[in-house]
């Protein structure tokens, strides 16, 4: 919603639609031409807008189309006033123009980013789209009968329309506010209900109310009987097939959001419909259904040859193409605590003739979200969520998080689930199946998708729902207590688990998102075992490895984790007999990123790990002599005092800063109790 950096998919368009393949021809030898002259062709072609003929008109659009998925021919477009010069082809007498000029502006979104959008609002094009969406779903019927079985136009441009809509409202609050009061949310929900015979339409309108519905309490106030019955009518469909099981998911985490909203007498049976739809969507194993989907591939090309072409091959391999590249920029943080959605499922792109790879997209893609929708039942902090209970919540789990604030640990704030939510996540099964999710995709899938181009992307995605599980189990750990979890044997052999992702290779892991989520993910089950006095079985080779990793990675949260282990496998041992050597090596470890690394927040969760690790028991003050750990904090105090000073306020927000003037407190109160330890 508005996010400052929202990034979703470049979304391509492949296939310049109408037009014959000389047109096509004629685009590709006018982009070389203009390209020889090193020259935009954003002035020829906004000027072809203009012509009496149709087809002229298309095939500027379709041209566009593909010239902006270049994005440094965008400023030329923009500087040319692209976006009031297309909005009335939105409205063209010829349903194709409209299509390919929606295309063009869809594009002109995604590839263009947040300021883009803004000033395509700005521009006011979402007055012609909401007329072309209110045209659209007007004409769906009579469209439908007058073309009988040939492919619906009208829901076509839909589809262009409402994904162009879904870009502009997740990057614009603008945009947003349009939505909210023009009426758009009733039309969305019209395309929707197309479900039965269009779900490709039915998904892109899924996509889009589970962007605007978040965090929205303006447009809570539409939510009508009619909305609600139709977001519960998705999501009870049973039609088979992974785009459905994604339309589901998706409804799933609209009723979610809009929950507050939600009759009272009708919250408890819609929250369990929601935690079933996504229990049954974490059911479906990956692993099996991707290889027998490229077994079905492969049949179906045996049997009809000819339904296979080059031309198709070429388009699939760019559409993974710019997916790479979309999700090798994409920021992995989280938004208010919450889950940050990666929206990039560009299935709609695919040419025809490539279900089964669209199958398997629609299945990452629906996992993904799912555990994203559990991250953010778990991390909720909408008001609106004690409504869901009914009774009293004096049974309510709770639990302490580890919580950090802007990344440091000091300020503590639990979170807890209201007792309905808790139940239905334990009734389902939810904790065991999210931590299934957590292993590694299984290599037959991965062989599978390594041989064949088109399928190739399913790897990262596959790896994305991975890094998502490890997320949700953080999460959970956050806001479950122990006993819900299954208890200390069931905590072990989840630690074990984490340790074997960590530890299983030759070498650690290097990918950045996997590393910040399985190290969150460690860290809250390492602070949720040690507050048990559950034993952990951490050695201290790992234990340095993972330090290790952690300050050679870029990623603050990574660093600021990997720190927190150190302090609560620390002051474990510290309770023990015969642990002062380990706790030498973790003081050492400490004391090092303490002075060296760049980041304050990282300076300041080392500070505070050390108090931790060295504040009571003999080991603790023997390996506290052995590291000279007091002249070492001496000399590193007036250190991180001119530091706060030098870099604090321009740097870092009003809370970390508190909590870093909270650190440099407890440093000199932690001085002085070394110098009466010493002194003994």
């Amino acid at each position: 919603m508005g996010k400052s950096k929202t990034t979703k998919f470049k979304r391509p368009q492949f296939n310049t639609v109408g037009l014959p393949v000389n047109a096509v021809k004629e685009v590709d030898a006018e982009e070389e031409e203009h390209d020889d002259d090193d020259d935009c062709p954003a002035a020829e072609l906004l000027e072809k807008l203009q012509s009496p003929s149709a087809d002229v008109r298309e095939f500027a659009c379709a041209s566009i189309s593909r010239v902006v998925q270049q994005s440094q021919t965008i400023p030329g477009f923009l500087q040319r006033d692209a976006v009031r010069r297309l909005g009335p082809m939105l409205l063209d007498s010829s349903l194709s123009v409209r299509e390919t000029a929606t295309g063009a502006l869809r594009n002109l979104s995604a590839c263009g980013g947040q300021e883009v959008c803004e000033d395509m609002v700005k521009h006011d094009v979402m007055t012609p789209l909401t007329a072309l969406l209110k045209e659209c779903c007007a004409g769906f019927e009579s469209a439908a009968v007058q073309m009988n079985d040939q492919k619906n136009a009208v829901e076509d441009v839909a589809n262009e329309a409402v994904n162009l809509l879904w870009n502009l409202c997740e990057s614009s609050n603008q945009a947003l506010t349009v939505f909210n009061k023009s009426g758009l949310l009733d039309v969305v929900v019209q395309c929707l209900d197309r479900h039965p015979c269009n779900v490709e339409l039915a998904i892109s309108a899924a996509h889009c109310l589970h962007t605007v519905t978040e965090d929205n309490p303006e447009l809570l106030c539409s939510m009508n009987t009619a909305v609600l019955g139709a977001l519960e009518t998705s999501l009870l469909s049973s039609q088979p097939g992974m785009a459905h099981t994604l339309l589901r998911t998706l409804a799933a985490g609209t009723l979610w959001n809009v929950k507050g909203s939600l009759p009272a007498a009708r919250q408890a049976q819609t929250l369990s419909a929601v935690v079933a739809t996504l229990s049954q969507c974490l059911d479906l194993d990956a692993g099996t259904l991707i290889p027998e989907l490229r077994q079905a591939e492969e049949a179906r090309h045996r049997n009809a040859p000819a339904a296979t072409d080059m031309e198709d091959q070429a388009a699939v391999e760019l559409v993974v193409e710019e997916m790479d590249e979309e999700e090798a920029e994409a920021p992995k943080h989280k938004k208010n605590g919450k889950a940050a959605r990666v929206d990039n499922d560009f299935s709609d792109l695919l040419p025809r003739g490539k279900e089964e790879l669209r199958e398997a997209m629609a299945l990452l893609t629906a996992q993904q979200t799912s555990l994203e929708i559990i991250v953010n039942m778990c991390c909720s902090d909408d008001p609106s969520d004690d409504e869901w209970e009914e009774s009293s919540s004096s049974d309510e789990s709770e639990m302490g998080a580890d919580g950090l604030c802007d990344g440091l640990s000091n300020l503590m704030s639990p979170l807890c689930l209201s007792a309905e939510v808790h139940g239905a996540l334990i009734n389902h099964s939810i904790p065991e199946k999210v931590l299934k999710k957590t292993q590694f995709p299984k290599q037959e899938a991965m062989d599978v998708c390594q041989q064949n181009p088109s399928w190739k992307s399913l790897i990262k995605k596959m790896q994305r729902v991975q890094s998502r599980a490890l997320t949700c189990l953080h999460s959970i750990l956050s806001t479950m207590d122990a006993e819900s979890l299954g208890g200390a044997a069931a905590l072990q052999e989840a630690a074990q688990h984490l340790s074997t992702l960590v530890f299983g290779a030759a070498e650690l892991p290097k990918d950045e998102e996997f590393l910040e989520a399985v190290i969150s993910a460690m860290r809250s089950l390492l602070q949720m075992i040690a507050s048990k006095n559950i034993p952990q079985h951490m050695t201290p080779q790992q234990l340095m490895s993972l330090s290790e990793a952690a300050a050679r990675c870029e990623v603050v949260s990574v660093r600021v984790n990997a720190v927190a282990i150190l302090g609560i496998t620390g002051s474990t041992l510290a309770k023990e007999k015969g642990t002062a050597e380990t706790l030498q090596v973790i003081g050492n470890a400490l004391l090092q990123v303490a002075t060296k690394d760049v980041d304050l927040v990282v300076n300041g969760e080392a500070l505070d790990a050390l108090f931790d690790v060295f504040a009571d028991g003999d080991e603790a003050e023997a390996a506290a002599e052995n590291i000279q750990l007091l002249p070492a904090l001496k000399a590193l105090q007036p250190v991180f005092k001119a530091k706060i000073r030098k870099e604090g306020r321009g740097k870092y927000s009003p809370q970390q800063l508190c909590v870093l003037d909270n650190i440099k407190v407890n440093l000199r109160r932690f001085i002085g109790y070394l110098e009466k330890v010493v002194k003994k």
